[in-house]
């Protein structure tokens, strides 16, 4: 049997699914990961500063037009759409077998291929607010904005992405309830993230359940105790389990 005929089986009997996601489910979008040969730390290695320290909260703080240029300049990629992935993910949850997705991701596709329930560790692009009046502002009003620091046009504070930068602690709700959800999975899929990065990548020591899946291109260090692993593209796998599955 091949794995995506095993993928699709476990997929056919369980009905308490959870995703667990990183950077690489989002690759095939034409959004770049951070840790691979091709990722934005090693395309950017010869930057004055290394992407690691343009993006915690002491370089926002201090160099807001420089942390900005990089922000908007890499992060941002309001013309990604949904892969095959998302897209599978949105349609088994639709069926009630997929609970949540758990993402790293801060790009808002699992959304926009129609999932309801995403549990974003890091945040999200798609919500700013600003840091004198907390109002929020949509992703198009930072886009749009004039300058390259965005300014709220009510109190002139600047316009923050909502995002968890280095040196900034997860939002704890977020995280109990991404434990709680994967802790009672009766099938974990882990895909397209390194698991190098904690505290998200000890997310799935919380799993209890039998059966885990691992896609992801590279070796990690939880492939001694997934159930099965493809290293393969993880839009193009969970395409043709799609397809096996006939959704």
């Amino acid at each position: 049997m091949r794995k995506t005929e095993t993928l699709a089986s476990w997929i056919e009997q369980s009905n308490n699914i959870v995703f667990f996601g990183g950077a690489g489910t989002s690759t095939e979008s034409g959004i770049p990961d951070f840790r691979s040969a091709a990722g934005l730390y090693q395309t950017e290695q010869h930057s004055p500063y290394p992407p690691e320290v343009m993006l915690s909260r002491s370089f926002f703080v201090k160099m807001p037009e420089i942390f900005f240029d990089f922000y908007r300049g890499k992060m941002l990629h309001p013309d990604a759409k949904p892969n095959g992935c998302h897209r599978l993910l949105a349609k088994l949850e639709a069926q009630g077998k997929l609970k949540a997705v758990v993402t790293q991701n801060i790009d808002g596709l699992h959304q926009m291929a129609g999932s309801k329930e995403v549990l974003e560790l890091h945040g999200s692009v798609h919500r700013n607010y600003c840091m004198g009046c907390r109002r929020f502002f949509e992703l198009e009003k930072v886009m749009a904005s004039k300058h390259l620091v965005p300014r709220c046009p009510y109190c002139q504070g600047i316009i923050k992405p909502d995002v968890v930068l280095y040196e900034e602690a997860l939002d704890q709700h977020v995280l109990i309830s991404s434990m709680d959800r994967i802790a009672h999975a009766d099938l974990l899929i882990i895909g397209g993230t390194s698991l190098t990065v904690n505290p998200a990548a000890e997310l799935v020591s919380y799993f209890r359940g039998s059966r885990s899946v691992l896609l992801n291109l590279d070796p990690t260090p939880y492939d001694g105790k997934a159930g099965l692993i493809i290293n393969d593209k993880i839009g193009d796998v969970m395409e043709e389990v799609g397809q096996l599955l006939g959704i």
